[in-house]
Formats: structure tokens, sequence, C-alpha cells
């Protein structure tokens, strides 16, 4: 019995595929896993068993808050965007300058975003108008929610790509530097979408 060219190659590809098909699904751990180590003849070792580190990780991102699958995809609108060396330094330069006026206020316990905003105001800095290079950058000043730490919130646009975020409230104050974030600006987005 002869068998056709066609179905001799299908044969191959068939058996091929099932012998690289066998070992699928198996993780090998240990000097076995490089390759197979000769033991002399007669002599029986006992396989190695892995011991299980606890359940699969699964997709993880090594840079995500939780090492969560998918996390940057999902929450890339609360990362901020890099900032260039010369607007990180021009960014920390301004927040400098605000550290201590929300430092003043917040042993006043002047936290409202009136006094908050005036106080900054005398720094130099313009009040919620277009952005540009120049000048000192833009100041935007929102009170706090209703219900939650009564306080102000700060943003200070400096650059194009970089912030001072800062907030002074009942308990605290801070400031620090970020690059923007892609639909909010300055203020970190709360929430999701």
């Amino acid at each position: 019995m002869q068998i056709s060219g066609s179905r001799r190659v299908a044969a191959v590809l068939f058996l091929g595929a099932t012998v690289a098909l066998t070992a699928c699904g198996q993780q090998r751990v240990g000097p076995a896993a490089n390759g197979p180590a000769a033991s002399p003849v007669g002599t029986l070792s006992p396989s190695p068993s892995p011991t299980p580190a606890g359940p699969a990780r699964g997709n993880v991102e090594s840079d995500a808050h939780d090492g969560a699958p998918h996390y940057r995809e999902n929450n890339g609108f609360k990362i901020p965007r890099n900032m260039s060396a010369a607007s990180e330094d021009a960014a920390r330069t301004e927040a400098a300058r605000i550290e201590p006026v929300l430092k003043r206020l917040w042993k006043a316990k002047a936290w409202d975003a009136q006094r908050v905003r005036e106080e900054l105001l005398k720094l130099g800095y313009r009040n919620e108008g277009p952005d540009s290079e120049q000048g000192r950058g833009t100041l935007v000043v929102q009170a706090h929610e209703p219900g939650s730490n009564p306080g102000a919130s700060v943003a200070l646009y400096v650059r194009r790509d970089a912030c001072v975020t800062a907030f002074v409230q009942s308990t605290n104050y801070e400031v620090k530097v970020n690059g923007r974030f892609l639909e909010t600006g300055c203020f970190e987005p709360r929430g999701g979408h």
C-alpha cells in the first residue's frame, strides 16, 4: 500500500505537532530544566517536586501600582505625563516659593480658597489666565468639596509639561511637583471612567 506525497506530508506535520504539544503546560524547575542529565544505570533518583509559591501571577505589569494586569491601560488618565528636566527644575523652584506660604496659612488656620488665592497671587502668579511660557505661571485655587476636610487645592501651571500641585486643609498641607494629567491638567483626576 502506497501513501501519496501530500498525505505523507500531512502525516509528518501531524506527528510533529503532536510531539511538540505533548509537553505543553509543563514547567520544569531545577537542573532538569536546562536539559536531560545523565544518571548512572541502575540508580534511581527522586524527581524534584517544585514547591508551589502561591497562585500564578498571570499577566503582571512590573511598573503597575499593585502588579495588576492592564493597570496602566485602565488608569492611564491618572498617570502624569513626563516633565523635561528644565521644566521639573522650574517647577521645584516654584514649589519652594509656595511651601512657606501654605505652611504659614495652615498654622494660621486660614485654608479657605479665597485667602489661599490672595496670598499666592502676591508671589506674582497669574490668576487662571491663558497659559504661556512667560511670567511665573497660571494659578488655580479650588475649595474642597463640601463634606470633606475643609481646605483648598492649588495648581500652578509652570510650563506646558510641569505643574506644582498643593493643598492646605485643617489637618495638614502638601506641595509637590508633577507632570500634567491628560484629562485634568495639573489636578490629579478623581474616580474613574
